[in-house]
């Protein structure tokens, strides 16, 4: 039987990871240097921790201090949420703001010109075309959502789904038509894959350029550039299908599979980047008189905004 001590461990790229997975009804626990899930019936299941984006931990899950731990310092993010994924309650941070990335975020957020030009890339990455000129921003929002809602029903008419449009009660999930329960399960799997990505890249979930005013602003932000070619489909090809018994799961497979096949994980921290970059202004350097760290960062192979 070995004695040593395990190796310490460390962050890997967002981009080399399964995007999300869904825990329901278990404990929680470290054994053996391993996240591990015990069930009711005390089957032991280990999940690669280190290797996974984002953990949605639905109702009757419990999680220990040292599972907690364990997908802290391997850049997890954990999320609380509803039945089905449809709400988020609370969520851990692995990564997070870095200085320079944050004062970078907020100059383009703040000004207005260069706010608009960090609008219209999201537009021209969403859309595949380059947005009207001289719109300001509320007019390229009302043109964006004039947009979707023909998407909607040009999606809805492919699948032969009946489309009555976006409808959903946060309080009341289960009173929404099938198509919108799909959909509410979709996007939530979108939305925790993007800010698992976005805190890796050292932004701020709640600085947006488009959605304001809500804890994770820029995660609908960046998810909206990708939500019509990837989850918007399997959300309407699922409800189609008229699944029996639970519809949300088929949906979260199907994302599963499509953020696979697309390489989402591979494109949002390049494309964050890239969006950002659009408002032509070099990230703020340190001032002159600034202390840096008292102890140096360890070397991280993981993304920015990864712990060390």
């Amino acid at each position: 039987m070995s004695t040593g001590i395990l190796p310490p461990l460390k962050p890997i790229p967002i981009k080399e990871r399964v995007s999300v997975i869904f825990i329901e009804r278990g404990e929680i626990d470290m054994l053996d240097g391993a996240f591990v899930v015990v069930d009711a019936t005390g089957i032991r299941t280990h999940i690669p921790v280190g290797g996974v984006a984002c953990i949605m931990l639905e109702p009757g899950t419990r999680l220990s201090h040292r599972a907690a731990a364990l997908a802290a310092r391997v850049g997890t993010l954990l999320v609380w949420v509803g039945e089905a994924g449809v709400r988020l309650y609370s969520a851990g941070q692995p990564g997070g703001a870095r200085s320079d990335r944050l004062l970078y975020q907020a100059r383009l957020a703040l000004d207005e010109a260069l706010r608009l030009k960090v609008v219209r890339k999201m537009y021209a990455l969403r859309f595949g075309e380059e947005p009207p000129e001289r719109r300001s921003v509320e007019q390229l929002r009302g043109i964006e959502g004039a947009r979707v809602r023909r998407t909607y029903q040009l999606l809805a008419h492919q699948f032969g789904v009946k489309w009555a449009g976006r409808d959903y009660d946060p309080e009341s999930w289960d009173a929404s038509d099938l198509p919108n329960r799909c959909l509410s399960a979709a996007t939530s799997c979108l939305y925790g894959v993007t800010e698992a990505a976005v805190l890796a890249a050292g932004y701020a979930p709640a600085v947006g350029f488009i959605h304001t005013g809500k804890p994770l602003s820029f995660v609908y932000d960046i998810a909206d550039v990708y939500k019509f070619e990837t989850v918007v489909p399997v959300a309407f090809k699922v409800a189609a299908s008229n699944p029996h018994g639970n519809p949300e799961r088929a949906v979260r497979l199907g994302c599963r599979d499509v953020f696979r096949q697309s390489k989402l994980l591979d494109r949002i921290i390049p494309d964050i980047e890239d969006i950002l970059a659009a408002g032509e202004v070099p990230r703020p350097e340190s001032p002159p008189d600034a202390l840096g760290p008292a102890i140096p960062n360890a070397e991280n192979i993981g993304d920015a905004g990864h712990r060390a």
